[in-house]
């Protein structure tokens, strides 16, 4: 039988890190080949911050929170233990649900849209705003790639970071609600870890 807490506990060590990439990526995002840049010239979409703030910041509060659900009940062994804490983590799971659902659509948005660039006709614009999906894709054609001339590798940095957030929110996404479930039950059901799991960790 799989332990509501140890559940928790893997849940939220899993979530950690997800966070960190996901700020980490959209920090880089806003450096565009590792360049500095004026703020009219990134992306909107990286200025909506779905990595930084929904699948980061957003997360990190439920990613701790849930560690703390599978760690040892504040009673200790014979009584409720972790049923509160177990609550709070559903609670902060749907924040991190909405908090990832953000950062996919903001990722979506950004891969559909493209990067902001200088164009070949010396202005800054999206140039496959419009390219459609599909075979229609500037995600399939990366001959369309050299319509943008600046920043550098521009096309790349911006697909490659988006490409990292979306399946990190989806994968935030699915946790948070696995969490919630997983919560539900440790509050009405109680930890079935004994004193000697606690003492040995997950």
């Amino acid at each position: 039988m799989c332990c509501t807490g140890k559940c928790a506990r893997l849940v939220g060590l899993i979530l950690l890190p997800s966070s960190l990439v996901c700020i980490i990526s959209n920090l880089l995002l806003f450096f565009p080949n590792g360049e500095r840049r004026e703020t009219d010239q990134i992306s909107t979409e990286v200025w909506l911050m779905g990595g930084l703030l929904g699948g980061g910041i957003f997360m990190l509060c439920p990613s701790f929170s849930i560690i703390r659900a599978g760690g040892k009940g504040c009673c200790g062994k014979g009584c409720c233990g972790n049923r509160c804490r177990m609550l709070n983590s559903v609670l902060c799971s749907g924040i991190g649900l909405l908090g990832a659902i953000y950062c996919i659509s903001v990722s979506s948005a950004g891969l559909a849209v493209g990067p902001k660039c200088l164009t070949t006709e010396n202005k800054w614009e999206y140039p496959f705003k419009d390219s459609g999906t599909g075979n229609g894709s500037y995600l399939v054609n990366q001959d369309w790639w050299t319509e943008c001339v600046e920043p550098e590798n521009a096309v790349l940095w911006h697909v490659v970071l988006f490409s990292i957030l979306l399946p990190m929110g989806l994968l935030q996404a699915v946790l948070c609600g696995l969490q919630v479930i997983n919560g539900c039950l440790g509050c009405f059901c109680g930890d079935c870890r004994d004193s000697k799991d606690d003492d040995s960790g997950l």
